[in-house]
């Protein structure tokens, strides 16, 4: 158990350093969708090139992102009695979710996206759009999103596992959302 929770935490490290550079992309996105308002409003001056810069790094933030808000237990989920539950039901449902839902679901997602961003870098692929970009870095963010959203799901189940096991203190920190 110690190894694989040495690969968990390898992996946690990977998710936290992808989430700074997700929290980078936010900060990029602001300051070109600042800039090229100003350059439209102000100058006149517009380019497709930026427009899709925005949409690049929204993507990237999205996506290099989901998986260090999985590390911190702050995604999405239905949340009907996951509060009420004590650690070790929390613990159960988390493997539940883990295993039945989410890893089949990335791993099916990336076994889908993965050959298009492939074709993409291979062909060049550009924007149909005048000045447009280079389409193979957006769509290589599926991919790698989905292969960190993976990763992360393989460590949570190590650690949920662990947890049951007393290998590992359960630290299962949740929030109901106040809406």
């Amino acid at each position: 158990m110690h190894a694989f929770l040495k690969a968990a935490d390898a992996v946690d490290h990977l998710s936290r350093w992808f989430g700074y550079i997700a929290s980078a992309c936010v900060l990029i996105a602001c300051l070109v969708s600042a800039g090229n308002a100003g350059l439209r409003y102000t100058f006149s001056l517009g380019s497709n090139a930026w427009l899709e810069m925005q949409w690049y790094l929204f993507a990237y933030l999205v996506m290099l992102g989901a998986a260090h808000v999985l590390k911190v237990n702050e995604h999405v989920r239905v949340d009907l009695i996951y509060g009420s539950l004590s650690t070790r039901g929390r613990i159960w449902v988390d493997l539940f979710g883990l295993s039945v839902f989410l890893l089949p679901a990335m791993i099916y997602l990336l076994m889908l996206c993965w050959p298009p961003a492939l074709d993409a870098m291979r062909t060049g692929e550009i924007s149909p759009n005048a000045g447009g970009l280079l389409r193979w870095p957006a769509r290589l963010a599926l991919p790698i999103g989905f292969a960190l959203m993976t990763l992360q799901g393989l460590s949570e189940l190590i650690k949920r596992i662990a947890m049951l096991t007393g290998h590992l203190t359960a630290d299962l920190h949740y929030e109901r959302p106040l809406q």
